[in-house]
């Protein structure tokens, strides 16, 4: 066996709370939000872990999270990558839009397909497969290594860059991956075989996030 790598998704953010689609908006966490990333962080201190690195975002709600995980476990200085490669899926002309005014505009049934097919991209936005083609080739590059070098990672990204990660580690099929929900400051704690298998994976916290 080799390294862990821990995936924690953002706290709510303040579109979130609002029923807006967000992407590669830059709100702020809530009260609510931070309060689940310090949630989070407690679960990870509780077990005693300790990270090499962290990789977060080019966006605040996912460092935010990030920084507060990293003081729940006592490594407040802890080096940090961010990185665009990690953001939250670019949801285009949607971006800023309430949900229930898109579903107005385009359709109930135009905005679901927008919402959870893998490679049907909303106007000017990306698909989930989309998504993963820039999520994939930098996780390959930068943070798996580390992984199998015997390194603990933290990674506190977004739903659908985590759920680009998610589908790969879990070997989970397109249709599995668009029905899979990831909660918010719910760390998921993946021990890593040397050949980029996943050896154990716990959820902490909440169990209705794992499949």
């Amino acid at each position: 066996m080799s390294g862990t790598l821990v995936l924690v998704r953002h706290g709510q953010s303040e579109w979130n709370l609002k029923n807006l689609f967000t992407g590669w908006r830059d709100p702020d966490l809530t009260e609510l939000g931070v309060e689940e990333a310090n949630a989070g962080g407690k679960a990870l201190a509780d077990t005693g872990i300790k990270f090499d690195i962290a990789y977060t975002s080019d966006l605040t709600r996912a460092q935010k999270t990030c920084q507060i995980v990293l003081d729940n476990v006592g490594q407040p200085d802890l080096e940090t990558i961010r990185d665009q490669a990690l953001n939250e899926r670019d949801y285009g002309d949607l971006s800023g839009l309430n949900k229930d005014d898109a579903r107005e505009k385009w359709g109930e049934e135009q905005v679901h397909i927008w919402r959870r097919s893998y490679d049907v991209p909303p106007p000017g936005g990306e698909s989930l497969r989309d998504t993963g083609a820039r999520v994939w080739p930098y996780f390959m590059t930068d943070i798996l290594p580390r992984v199998l070098r015997g390194e603990t990672v933290l990674v506190a990204a977004h739903g659908n860059s985590l759920r680009a990660l998610v589908m790969v580690l879990d070997r989970m099929t397109k249709e599995e991956i668009l029905k899979l929900n990831l909660a918010t400051g719910v760390p998921m704690v993946y021990k890593l075989n040397a050949d980029s298998t996943v050896a154990s994976k716990v959820v902490l916290g909440d169990m209705s996030a794992a499949h």
